[in-house]
């Protein structure tokens, strides 16, 4: 057992699936020589050049972005930025977006329902006080951020459990320069209305007392993200 352990350790990381899908488009713009200055083919025909998910190749370019090799545009499209003499130094931004995101819907959904059981009077005015606080600073991006994790990190302290409270807070550390990056381009307003709209759900299924509608509701929400932020 101790060998295998050892021999497990000695194994080097996987490379995060969006600087592979990064490599290969760096891998494209060399093969077509595509200059500075030139735009990229639009995201759905690279998506369907590369054989990746519109989210991952989304991911991918954030990071390209990052690491100077391409400028997204919003409203006309990709474009090549620079060209490194090898492979770009493409940053190491953590967990993508997409990949948080699927853990958020399948940890915190279930924080929610455990929230709407047990939750106390003074627990759900901590919600609430959260919801208010981000209709409140809705066009403050700081102040509304910073709202919202409130209202996630107070649903998960409604459940009484230390442990949930911490990896919904780890999750949500998560959200590093990929995140930010993202949610700068593809952030809409539409989204950010319907975010208000769905923690008012999200807080009346807990008040309720309803687990199944918290954790539908809960659900709905971050489904709701991943979809504008993969497909724009």
């Amino acid at each position: 057992m101790k060998k295998n352990i050892a021999q497990n350790e000695a194994l080097p990381h996987e490379p995060r699936l969006y600087r592979v899908v990064a490599d290969r488009i760096q891998a494209l713009i060399a093969e077509e020589n595509i200059a500075a200055g030139e735009r990229l083919p639009s995201e759905r025909d690279l998506a369907t050049k590369l054989s990746v998910s519109r989210a991952s190749l989304r991911e991918a370019l954030i990071a390209l972005e990052l690491g100077g090799v391409i400028e997204v545009r919003g409203g006309s499209g990709v474009y090549v930025s620079g060209l490194p003499e090898g492979p770009a130094d493409v940053p190491e931004a953590g967990p993508g977006p997409f990949e948080v995101l699927s853990a958020r819907r399948l940890i915190e959904s279930e924080v929610a329902a455990i929230a709407a059981r047990v939750a106390t009077d003074s627990a759900i005015d901590e919600i609430l006080k959260a919801v208010l606080e981000m209709e409140k600073h809705h066009a403050n991006y700081s102040s509304n951020e910073n709202a919202d994790r409130n209202f996630h990190l107070s649903i998960a302290r409604a459940t009484g459990n230390s442990a949930l409270v911490g990896t919904v807070e780890y999750l949500w550390n998560q959200r590093g320069r990929l995140w930010h990056k993202l949610k700068e381009h593809f952030q809409t307003e539409e989204l950010r209305q319907q975010t208000l709209t769905d923690h008012r759900n999200i807080l009346e299924a807990i008040a309720s007392h309803d687990p199944a509608a918290a954790r539908k509701a809960m659900r709905a929400h971050l489904e709701r993200v991943t979809r504008t932020f993969s497909r724009g």
